[in-house]
């Protein structure tokens, strides 16, 4: 458990892909505040879950993601439940599917808010005492989409691209500090996330529901199967170990060779 004595920080994270992201770290001994929205009873049994795993405490924020002030409060409230923030996750993310010029304004901002600045409010926040620590890990959520694009997916796609160029800035400012900076992007991979948008993208195509997984989801997919999200995980875990110290400012695919293409 080489990561016993380390805090994360994983937002986004009470199911799908940050919640692996979350189960991984905390299986290595890290103590983990995760953050999102759902059930109160499962967020619940997941915390309790993550202690279990990790033999530490674990903490549960509802910070929204959309609301700078919160997200300032839930990294002070990480360093008074736990500790401060060794590893940060940034995962918290939505989607919606739409033409351009159809495409809701509220939504454009909101996906804009959740995935990209909500990335620069935690970053911002928890960046000091990584130096001053001289030891600090940020794992950003990117996509396939944060290399190449598909329609009627503007704003997930801005915000993603969005992503990886932050990510990069922020690895050569501290590239001396001990801390690395990395984004990870997936290719399809079954979670809520991707399930909740098939009846838009249905809507869009006039597809049926088979014809957007087959069609449309797993098309650019050379593998033709979902990414697993232990998959993704088991890469999280590895960029915070020494043996990883070198790799800073790139963005990994696992993606099934979606992005070869």
């Amino acid at each position: 458990m080489f990561l016993k004595g380390k805090t994360a920080l994983v937002t986004g994270s009470t199911s799908g892909i940050g919640g692996g992201y979350a189960k991984a770290l905390a299986a290595e001994g890290a103590a983990v505040m995760i953050n999102g929205f759902g059930d109160e009873g499962e967020i619940e049994s997941l915390r309790q879950e993550l202690e279990k795993l990790s033999g530490a405490k674990a903490a549960y924020s509802k910070a929204d993601m959309t609301k700078p002030d919160e997200i300032r409060q839930m990294a002070t409230d990480c360093a008074e439940q736990l500790a401060e923030v060794d590893i940060l996750v940034n995962n918290a993310g939505i989607q919606h599917v739409a033409p351009v010029d159809e495409f809701p304004e509220d939504k454009w901002n909101a996906i804009m808010d959740i995935i990209c600045n909500s990335a620069f409010h935690t970053t911002k926040a928890v960046l000091p005492g990584m130096k001053q620590r001289g030891w600090g890990r940020i794992i950003n959520t990117g996509s396939m989409h944060s290399k190449v694009a598909s329609p009627y997916k503007s704003a997930y796609n801005a915000a993603k691209h969005a992503i990886a160029g932050f990510s990069k800035t922020v690895a050569l400012e501290v590239a001396q500090q001990g801390i690395t900076v990395n984004t990870i992007s997936p290719g399809y991979a079954w979670t809520p996330l991707v399930e909740n948008q098939i009846p838009d993208t249905m809507k869009a195509r006039n597809m049926t529901r088979e014809q957007v997984m087959n069609d449309v989801l797993l098309a650019g997919q050379p593998t033709k199967k979902f990414v697993q999200i232990d998959q993704i995980a088991a890469l999280a875990v590895f960029l915070c170990k020494d043996e990883a110290s070198a790799i800073t400012g790139a963005n990994l695919s696992i993606d099934g060779g979606w992005t070869a293409q």
